[in-house]
């Protein structure tokens, strides 16, 4: 998949777990760990909204494109 998330950067940066992170945010941290590990297929304008919010941040700090290899082709 080509766009790569990057909560767990951000959370490094401010050494916040992931635990008060869900819940600053209103997730699960089962989610969290969705979002963290690639698996979400969608994400909610207003959950990134909230992520954004709590680690003061900028979507593009959250969410990378990178190409895929047959792209690269």
């Amino acid at each position: 998949m080509p766009i790569v998330v990057r909560i767990d950067v951000e959370l490094a940066k401010r050494k916040m777990s992931v635990g008060e992170f869900a819940e600053r945010v209103g997730l699960t941290p089962a989610n969290v760990a969705v979002l963290k590990n690639g698996r979400a297929k969608a994400v909610r304008f207003s959950t990134l909204e909230a992520m954004c919010r709590v680690l003061d941040c900028q979507p593009g700090d959250l969410l990378e494109w990178v190409a895929d290899e047959e792209e690269e082709r």
